[in-house]
């Protein structure tokens, strides 16, 4: 257990190094057959908003903690159970918030935030957010669409698949997801996973470790 726990760390250093190096590249060189997408950064850009989708929600939170993300990211995967074991530990002190950040690069990615944010409109973000996440090595790096795997995880899920198909292709649910990559390119995110805490971006941490002790020491400050 803990010889994988230490390849986690060594996965998600390398692959968050990766993904930051060819940020830049991967969003200023869109591939329109992968899912790029014309997106001018927002006028205001903010790291989080009221309709930015929160995994937790204490009563009294003293730190908020944003990721731009994306669902096909290999980076963002290696974080994920890291973010995971972190919002289980501080959930009732620390607000953590998941905005959408599909690169281009990525051919499945937009569909994916476009089948969670579909999820959401049936109170089921963070089951689908669990259900990508989950099963990346599934339909990740694809070269395929996967909107029809996308649709079994929502069957999965127990949601309305008519109302799910219909939110899947509306135009406002597409603009859900570009108005956080407005807000992303507002901010200079070039990469994912990139993190924000309490509005300042932060280098992405390379383990549990870190990422734990960068948070108590803006709790006890």
């Amino acid at each position: 257990m803990k010889r994988l726990h230490r390849n986690l760390i060594v996965v998600a250093v390398l692959v968050a190094g990766f993904a930051a190096a060819l940020g830049s590249f991967l969003l200023l060189s869109p591939d329109r057959g992968s899912g790029g997408l014309d997106v001018q950064p927002a006028a205001e850009a903010l790291p989080v908003r009221e309709s930015s989708h929160r995994l937790t929600e204490p009563e009294k939170s003293e730190l908020t903690i944003v990721e731009f993300l994306d669902f096909e990211c290999e980076a963002c995967r290696a974080m994920y159970p890291i973010v995971e074991k972190l919002r289980a530990e501080y959930g009732d002190r620390v607000t953590f918030v998941a905005r959408y950040f599909p690169m281009p690069g990525h051919r499945n990615a937009e569909p994916a935030a476009r089948a969670a944010e579909a999820a959401a409109r049936q109170d089921k973000f963070e089951e689908m957010y669990d259900k990508l996440f989950t099963t990346q090595e599934e339909w990740g790096e694809s070269q395929e669409w996967k909107e029809d795997v996308f649709r079994g995880y929502a069957r999965q899920l127990g949601l309305n698949m008519q109302r799910f198909d219909a939110d899947l292709a509306d135009p406002e649910v597409a603009g859900r997801v570009q108005a956080d990559q407005r807000d992303g390119l507002g901010l200079h995110v070039q990469g994912t996973p990139t993190f924000f805490v309490d509005g300042t971006q932060i280098p992405t941490p390379g383990s549990y470790e870190a990422f734990k002790s960068l948070i108590d020491d803006r709790l006890s400050g």
